[in-house]
């Protein structure tokens, strides 16, 4: 069952996920001396971030991957890896050798190729052919999408093998990105989702309902998903 708190606001949420991420990396590394987490950009994450990297103890051992991104170079304002880098990476000083970015400048399919064969041989154990990430970090679209996997997109049908995706038609600029097959982020021992704003109310909502096409994360596997809102980003009551 799909674990759901609500916080009275951003910042609130922004904490607590701090917290549980920080808790849940921690748990990995005892386990398996390691802890492999995938990041995400967006407005949400942001600011958890910055409060992880006040706390760079807990990041010790830790490989960053990401969920997904942009076709730019790392330098350019929509890339996601700049976010993480400028809010994380680069603050809590992660070494260089243990953050594994997207190439979103080799194009989607060439990046996607690449980034599968790197996250194959580097996180353990492999099941059923597909690495099992610690932690996966995600935003949510107001229109249910997660990573780069939209509603309705070909993506969602890929084989229950394929790592990672080349996307050329994003309905959100711009259209060629990179990103996490739905079967990796299933895999994956945790989903951690964080929804703030009113906007994204209807997608919380969605996601948690019946599994739908038309909202990719409701698709994420409920019994391993955590999902972290603020009072207006709080899904509706099941009318009696």
């Amino acid at each position: 069952m799909t674990h759901l708190t609500t916080c009275v606001d951003a910042d609130a949420v922004a904490a607590r996920a701090a917290g549980q991420i920080a808790r849940r990396l921690g748990q990995a590394r005892l386990q398996a001396g390691v802890a492999h987490v995938a990041l995400s950009g967006g407005s949400s994450p942001k600011r958890t971030y910055e409060l992880l990297a006040a706390e760079p103890a807990d990041l010790v051992g830790v490989e960053v991957w990401f969920a997904d991104e942009r076709c730019v170079t790392p330098e350019h304002e929509d890339s996601n890896y700049r976010l993480a880098a400028e809010t994380l990476l680069e603050p809590s000083g992660i070494p260089p050798e243990r953050v594994h970015r997207m190439e979103g400048e080799l194009g989607p399919d060439l990046g996607a190729r690449d980034y599968a064969e790197a996250l194959l041989a580097h996180v353990a154990p492999v099941e059923r052919g597909l690495p099992v990430l610690d932690l996966v970090v995600l935003g949510i679209g107001p229109d249910g999408h997660v990573a780069s996997l939209f509603p309705d997109a070909a993506t969602l049908d890929a084989p229950e093998q394929a790592v990672c995706l080349g996307v050329r038609d994003s309905p959100k600029p711009p259209p060629e990105r990179i990103t996490l097959s739905l079967a990796v982020l299933r895999a994956a021992r945790a989903c951690l989702v964080l929804a703030t704003g009113e906007g994204k109310a209807d997608a919380v909502n969605a996601m948690l309902a019946e599994p739908s096409r038309r909202c990719p994360a409701s698709l994420l596997r409920r019994e391993r998903l955590t999902v972290i809102v603020d009072d207006a980003a709080s899904p509706s009551p099941v009318p009696k």
